[in-house]
């Protein structure tokens, strides 16, 4: 048995995962590198076969895809919503469509460097979200979340995404995605509580990040740290169509936050509960698990992720 498991979501990226990797594997065995590969075949294999991984010892559990395979490799790490104990570090291989949690850490691209990360790189523990929801099938759900999780705009800019090819690659699909879902998206009346304090808004979205991108680049949350133990949470008020569509450049260089604006505030803290009145999607790390009402909570220190070794 190898110290490294790579769990390959062969659907990640419209299909060309599947491509991609087996180039990549090549590559990474040319390097040196000694590993295990396992397939998924269905929604939410990848987090069994993470969770065996853990339990085996493996040294690192990778995940090869998008953030969606990223996902269910993190809930690999939780059973019930609490994380299991476990020496395993997590790494992502980026081969997936939107690639927003490799950003924060600037994770590498090429064989080599990914190679070197996953034989030498550094640990680095960071926190992650829980978000408990109810599913498509109106029963409540419990689902961890490394990136990113909101409820609004961002469930139905997913739901496009994951219902198109792809072809066109990760940052134009989602581009087309979200000017069309800003343009025909209507805000909803929705009540956050976050740490106890309470907000009722006419919304867009509400955003609790524990990284800073989503979308494809948008840098929605910059200043988001991902090892502080706090959630950031965005609270995304009655902004028009016209606004949403003329602020996308600030979201992508994180300026949208410089300067005070009446429709956007940002509470940080350890859990914050969202509803509405009416069906409002959400997003956890770039999935489409369910709806609202959500709970959004913090767990800090739950993740011992591989980074690129400082100066190497």
């Amino acid at each position: 048995m190898a110290e490294i498991l790579v769990i390959v979501n062969p659907a990640s990226a419209g299909g060309k995962t599947a491509r991609r990797w087996l180039q990549l594997a090549g590559a990474l065995r040319a390097a040196g590198l000694d590993f295990d590969t396992q397939l998924t075949t269905r929604p939410m294999d990848a987090a069994e076969l993470a969770r065996k991984g853990v339990r085996e010892g493996r040294r690192v559990v990778a995940a090869a895809g998008g953030d969606g395979t990223l996902n269910e490799v993190v809930n690999g790490f939780f059973e019930n919503g609490e994380p299991v104990r476990t020496d395993a570090a997590l790494a992502l291989i980026p081969l997936g469509t939107g690639g927003d949690f490799r950003r924060t850490f600037d994770l590498p691209l090429t064989p080599i460097s990914i190679a070197g990360m996953l034989t030498r790189g550094d640990l680095k523990t960071i926190d992650a979200g829980v978000a408990h929801y109810r599913n498509h099938m109106g029963t409540e759900e419990t689902r961890a979340f490394a990136n990113i999780a909101d409820a609004g705009v961002g469930g139905e800019v997913v739901h496009r995404v994951n219902r198109s090819s792809k072809r066109l690659g990760g940052d134009l699909t989602f581009m087309l995605a979200s000017i069309t879902s800003l343009l025909t998206w209507r805000n909803k009346p929705m009540t956050a509580v976050v740490d106890g304090e309470r907000r009722e808004l006419k919304a867009q979205q509400v955003v609790a990040a524990n990284c800073r991108f989503y979308g494809s680049g948008m840098q929605v949350a910059p200043m988001a740290d991902p090892s502080d133990g706090l959630l950031d949470f965005l609270l995304i008020g009655d902004v028009s169509a016209v606004e949403n569509v003329r602020g996308l450049s600030k979201i992508k260089a994180g300026r949208h936050l410089d300067e005070p604006n009446p429709k956007w505030e940002v509470l940080r803290g350890k859990r914050a509960e969202v509803s509405s009145p009416e069906p409002v999607r959400l997003d956890l790390d770039g999935e489409q698990p369910g709806f609202l009402p959500a709970t959004f909570e913090v767990v800090p220190g739950a993740l011992k992720l591989l980074v690129p070794k400082r100066g190497g």
